[in-house]
């Protein structure tokens, strides 16, 4: 798989050079200001995250909180709202750029919404595996990025994981590219991810996360697109009959803070909210990893068919989804797109 991945992937750098040449726990019941969360000397900040409890970003945001309270001595008081208490991803955000909500973390689609050039991290079959995208996001082309986001009025701080994202459905197993015709996929509200499952056949439908149960269960989509913690937690393994490792796009998970609150706060307490962050990120990934081993095997048990992909078909699916990448580096910039490409090769 790894050899054909590479093979491919140079044949994308090759093709966008082309184009460039003929182009030249905590309680909710917390402090509802919107100021920043002040409370006298106690600063509140609400993390707020769509996924459940048990769930590795969850769980992610409770260790920060664990963390940032005892090393603030209680001067910073953190709640954490799961399960979308206060909104889906773009609500969350908004609620970031308005200071209501203090922190979060989201994936990459939703946020490239407001800071395009995120786009890029979506890009079908980017990464061959989760530790070649901990090097690039940990270094210099991530750190880029989050510089892209004070403009929104929001602080990046890392990146954490939402996982590799794979197909889930209740009509057919999903074997080749042409299972996949005339499936209706909920999809993130996310162009990129629209055009790719467009390109292989589909008909993505768009729906925030909050809802996607309720889609499943009812019959507004057939199937949908997830890391297999989000299968697990979410119950969807209730209303889907089959998986398909498919492995199409790793979802990096932005860690954020209202810019907001990050004004209010002194320079030691910037400083343990960036260390917590990045000890948070390192638990959050290592759980996650463990909760990928385990949701498959919990999935199997629950009786789902579980699919992988032969290198034939893999190969299908990427030359399928070769028009997004023109589409989208040109866009983004395709010297930028190239940098990342050439990194990934490396």
């Amino acid at each position: 798989m790894k050899k054909v991945y590479s093979v491919l992937l140079l044949a994308i750098l090759l093709i966008l050079g082309a184009c460039s040449n003929e182009t030249g726990n905590t309680s909710p019941n917390g402090d509802t200001n919107g100021d920043g969360g002040s409370n006298g000397d106690v600063k509140t900040m609400r993390m707020a995250v769509a996924t459940p409890e048990e769930r590795s970003l969850t769980q992610g945001l409770y260790r920060f909180a664990e963390i940032v309270e005892r090393e603030t001595n209680g001067s910073i008081e953190v709640e954490v709202y799961p399960n979308g208490q206060l909104g889906g991803d773009r609500e969350v955000f908004e609620g970031l750029q308005f200071g209501s909500i203090q922190g979060t973390t989201i994936s990459t689609g939703p946020v490239a919404q407001f800071a395009p050039r995120f786009t890029v991290f979506d890009f079908p079959f980017l990464f061959p595996t989760a530790e070649i995208a901990y090097e690039i996001l940990d270094g210099p082309i991530g750190e880029e990025l989050l510089n892209d986001l004070p403009d929104q009025g929001v602080i990046g701080l890392n990146y954490w994981e939402n996982g590799f994202r794979h197909l889930t459905n209740n009509v057919r197993e999903v074997a080749t590219i042409d299972d996949i015709r005339g499936l209706d996929i909920r999809t993130l509200e996310n162009d990129l991810h629209i055009d790719f499952w467009r390109e292989l056949g589909a008909n993505p439908t768009p729906m925030a996360f909050t809802e996607l149960f309720t889609g499943l269960q009812q019959g507004v989509v057939d199937g949908q697109e997830n890391p297999v913690g989000n299968v697990t937690t979410t119950n969807f393994y209730e209303v889907q009959d089959y998986i398909t490792k498919t492995n199409h796009i790793y979802n990096a998970s932005l860690f954020m803070i209202s810019e907001a609150f990050w004004n209010t706060l002194t320079d030691e307490e910037k400083e343990i909210i960036t260390i917590a962050a990045d000890e948070a990120r390192d638990y959050q990934r290592e759980l996650n990893q463990q909760e990928d081993i385990e949701a498959f095997a919990f999935l199997e048990e629950e009786g789902m068919t579980i699919t992988e992909l032969t290198d034939e078909e893999f190969e299908k699916f990427f030359e399928a989804v070769t028009p997004v990448y023109e589409k989208y580096s040109s866009r983004i910039g395709e010297e930028f797109v190239n940098q990342l490409l050439e990194a990934i090769q490396q």
